[in-house]
């Protein structure tokens, strides 16, 4: 989402707070300044559309959601390492306006079958149930991966917690 020069500028800046914020910028190491404070982490929206980004960020925002689940094909086909724990991100409005920075805390990859109760409710979205959450995501992961939906295609689990604002 971030093509134009103003988007880019207004993530540069987004960065520039919300590194200060966050306390990214700690202590300088022997080298110089803290690498993790210079490298404006990737920014990205959550879902596919304006609205879908919009709707999960605002669940981010208020504490609700606390993870997320993307196709493995999706990182592959991109090119994309998965995230790992202490990857950033900055996360995009429906706009893309830069809204919040994450920090990613557990990462896991397990067949779409085997995602549990525990992860449905943490993504925060619908009925919280595991029941609903695949619903949802058969259709999502039908329309929007690569390589479309399969019961045992490998779907990368991440929490999360946001660190600005």
């Amino acid at each position: 989402m971030e093509t134009d020069a103003t988007g880019t500028e207004a993530i540069d800046h987004f960065w520039e707070v919300a590194r200060q914020h966050a306390e990214l910028a700690g202590v300088p190491t022997y080298t110089g300044e803290n690498p993790v404070s210079l490298l404006r982490p990737p920014a990205w929206a959550f879902g596919a559309t304006p609205e879908q980004a919009d709707r999960l960020l605002a669940l981010v925002l208020d504490g609700t959601k606390t993870a997320t689940a993307s196709s493995q094909a999706d990182y592959e086909a991109e090119g994309e390492a998965l995230p790992e724990p202490g990857t950033l991100g900055i996360v995009l409005d429906g706009a893309g306006r830069p809204r919040a920075l994450l920090v990613t805390t557990e990462v896991s990859v397990v067949p779409f079958a085997e995602v549990d109760e525990a992860h449905a409710h943490a993504e925060g979205e619908g009925e919280r149930t595991l029941a609903s959450w695949r619903r949802d995501h058969e259709r999502f992961f039908a329309e929007h991966s690569h390589g479309g939906f399969r019961p045992d295609m490998p779907v990368v689990l991440e929490r999360f917690r946001v660190l600005y604002p």
